[in-house]
C-alpha cells in the first residue's frame, strides 16, 4: 500500500514538475524575440568596387540591384547589404519573419510587436511603425554606443 502510494505521490509531482517547467520554458520563449535574419547594412561610396571587394572574400550577390544603388551580397548565412549614396554610416539590419535564405519564418516576432516591448523596456526608437497596421514596417533604434539598428520586416 505505501509502495502505491509513493509511486501515485512520485507521478503527480512529476506531472506538476513537467507543466511549471514547461510554463517557465514557454515564459523564457516569449521573452526572447524572434527578430528573423540578421545583416549588416554598410553605406558604401562605390558600388562597384564594394562588391569586388566582398566577392574576394567568397560574398555573391543575393538580392539588389546595382541601377538601384543597393546589393544584397551572402556567404553561408552571413549577409551584408551594400547601399550606395541611401544613407550615412553603418546598421545592423534585422528581418522579422525572415531567415536568411529570405524565406518566411514559421514563427517570429512582428516588429510592432518588438515596438511595444522595446518602449515597455523603457527604450526610446529613432524612428516608429503604427502598431495598429498589419505587413511590411520597420522601425529604428540606436543603442547606447550611437549604433543604429533597423528592424525591417517585409511581411
Amino acid at each position: 500500500m505505501k509502495r502505491t502510494t509513493l509511486i501515485l505521490v512520485a507521478l503527480a509531482a512529476s506531472f506538476c514538475f513537467g507543466f511549471v517547467g514547461q510554463a517557465i520554458i514557454k515564459t523564457n520563449e516569449k521573452e526572447n524575440m524572434k527578430l528573423g535574419a540578421f545583416s549588416i547594412s554598410l553605406s558604401v561610396k562605390d558600388l562597384s568596387a564594394s562588391k569586388k571587394f566582398y566577392e574576394a572574400l567568397g560574398f555573391q550577390v543575393f538580392g539588389g540591384d546595382m541601377k538601384q544603388n543597393y546589393l544584397i551580397m551572402k556567404n553561408g548565412n552571413a549577409l551584408i547589404g551594400l547601399f550606395q549614396g541611401m544613407f550615412e554610416g553603418n546598421m545592423l539590419t534585422f528581418n522579422p519573419g525572415w531567415d536568411e535564405n529570405a524565406k518566411r519564418m514559421e514563427s517570429f516576432n512582428d516588429v510592432r510587436e518588438i515596438q511595444h516591448h522595446l518602449k515597455a523596456n523603457g527604450i526610446k526608437l529613432t524612428t516608429e511603425t503604427d502598431e495598429k497596421t498589419k505587413g511590411p514596417a520597420s522601425i529604428v533604434v540606436t543603442d547606447p554606443d550611437g549604433n543604429t539598428i533597423l528592424l525591417d520586416q517585409h511581411i
